[in-house]
């Protein structure tokens, strides 16, 4: 993880970018902001890059993949599990199934439901980017 990476989102939905990208605006958030609408090209830059990304917040309903299957992939996948990449649930998917499964199963480090409220969604990224930004890491 790099403080200074880009941040990586997969969402599908393009109110939900717009959202998103007027909230880190608006946070004034200089990080590279990366949106990809499906894992499979998310993994492929994941695989390739030589970047350090600070975060990776993604949707679990998604085209093809979804956000499960994704995290499975990077915990399964040696180089991008020793990166350590900071991985936080943003969603409408909220069942507590789904949330159980991500925490016991798979090595996210948050599971947030989308707000609706521009504002609560501004709210809950500051926390989430504060967070990261002061929180220790083995890669940094």
């Amino acid at each position: 993880m790099s403080v200074k990476g880009p941040i990586i989102i997969i969402e599908d939905d393009e109110d939900d970018q717009e959202f998103i990208s007027q909230v880190l605006k608006e946070l004034e958030v200089k990080n590279e902001i990366l949106f990809f609408t499906s894992c499979l090209p998310a993994m492929d830059y994941l695989l390739l890059t030589h970047d350090s990304p600070f975060m990776i917040l993604c949707d679990v309903n998604l085209p093809i993949k979804t956000g499960i299957e994704f995290k499975s992939e990077i915990d399964a996948d040696p180089m991008l599990r020793k990166k350590s990449i900071p991985f936080v649930f943003f969603s409408t998917s909220d069942d507590q199934p789904t949330v159980n499964y991500a925490y016991t199963q798979l090595t996210v480090q948050g599971f947030f439901r989308k707000a609706s409220r521009l504002q609560d969604i501004k709210d809950l990224m500051k926390i989430i980017i504060d967070y990261w930004t002061h929180c220790l890491h083995p890669n940094t």
